[in-house]
């Protein structure tokens, strides 16, 4: 059995998965994500203590940590951008006093689109394609990296991080520091912020959201529509940029966001047609995600036992870039 921690901006997640990649238990939390970093740690607490619980957790061999970044997979730390709290924030180190792991069982960080894509290569839409790009659209935009049938984590953990690619040159300041990222026009609440500012407004006693955001793209609201154009065409910006530079078979998205279907699908792909011009970068097929919501805990599993060497899943990945083969 492998532990599994998944760790967002909206949930904190974790679970018990098998050698085939079912979910076998698991537990979850919303992520207090603007709280002081003691209270978004005893969220993760909380999980791990429920996981704890169940006889399953007694044959975990590893434990794989998947973390919204940026993340430092050598120091043990992360920072994500859409949780204040945690800069430079020793994830690895408060897990590996939990209680409740084993003697011997080291915490393996890594980003959690690297997580994803590591999971939708093994049981996903990414399944024997040596060259993908893995997004995840939800709260943030984090994407990851198999090259040549290896995953491609990077140095740190962060290689493939479209998310923070600019695409506006002149576009509003992000979090990260830069401005104009892709995040800032195609996570969920960028597009809730601006459908909102087109003046769309959520359905009486709902939140403004991506997702109500889409029902009312789906009645024809021009605001909430123009907002899904808007993401789509950053989406396929960032794409092609990353096509250019390192040569895809495939892009897989997932993530909440995704869940909209062609809302977000159809304008991503159309305005991939235009930014992805050259010749080894145009007809770019863009497919979604197959694991849904449980994609990073799969995949933070199944990247602990290819990195500890524990009874290993037939991933398909030949090994980590950096790592041992």
């Amino acid at each position: 059995m492998y532990g599994a921690l998944d760790v967002g901006g909206t949930k904190i997640a974790g679970a018990v998965v098998d050698t085939d990649g079912k979910v076998l238990v698991r537990s979850e939390r919303p992520t207090p994500a603007k709280e002081p970093a003691p209270v978004v740690m005893a969220a993760v607490t909380a999980v791990l203590d429920e996981l704890a619980a169940h006889a399953a957790w007694r044959n975990v061999t590893c434990l794989g940590v998947g973390s919204a970044g940026p993340v430092d997979t050598a120091a043990g730390t992360v920072s994500p951008v859409n949780i204040p709290g945690w800069r430079g924030f020793p994830l690895v180190a408060e897990i590996r006093a939990h209680p409740a792991l084993a003697p011997g069982i080291e915490p393996v960080l890594v980003g959690d689109a690297v997580a994803m894509t590591a999971a939708e290569h093994w049981k996903g839409a990414a399944r024997g394609a040596d060259n993908a790009l893995c997004l995840v659209v939800s709260t943030g935009v984090g994407a990851g990296l198999v090259l040549d049938g290896r995953l491609h984590p990077g140095p740190t953990g962060n290689a493939g991080h479209l998310g923070h690619i600019s695409v506006e040159l002149e576009g509003d300041h992000c979090p990260c520091g830069s401005r104009g990222c892709v995040e800032l026009l195609a996570a969920g609440p960028a597009i809730a912020r601006y459908a909102t500012a087109a003046g769309w407004q959520p359905p009486a006693g709902t939140e403004a959201t991506a997702a109500t955001a889409a029902a009312s793209a789906r009645d024809g609201d021009p605001a909430a529509l123009a907002a899904f154009d808007r993401a789509g065409r950053a989406l396929a910006a960032g794409i092609a940029a990353t096509a250019s530079l390192v040569e895809l078979d495939l892009a897989v998205i997932g993530g909440g966001v995704s869940q909209a279907g062609d809302l977000l699908f159809a304008p991503l792909r159309r305005h991939l047609d235009t930014y992805a011009a050259l010749d080894f970068t145009r007809n770019l097929q863009v497919v979604p995600a197959r694991l849904a919501l449980d994609a990073g805990l799969i995949g933070a599993a199944a990247v602990a036992a290819l990195q500890h060497g524990a009874p290993a899943p037939d991933t398909g990945l030949r090994h980590l870039h950096g790592a041992p083969a």
